[in-house]
């Protein structure tokens, strides 16, 4: 094997560590907080009284 062959090998381990924590990390989110809080647009809600601070 050559060069090339390990640095692809490297390459797929290095996609599957990254995948499986994405993966650990979703479950890690889901179990935390509640879908409900997840799909919440309370920083969208903050986001908007900033700005209107700023202006007036």
């Amino acid at each position: 094997m050559d060069l090339w062959n390990y640095l692809e090998f490297a390459a797929w381990a290095a996609s599957a560590l990254f995948g499986l924590f994405i993966v650990i990390d979703w479950i890690r989110t889901d179990s935390t907080y509640s879908e409900e809080f997840l799909t919440s647009s309370r920083e969208g809600e903050l986001e908007a009284l900033t700005e209107e601070q700023h202006r007036g």
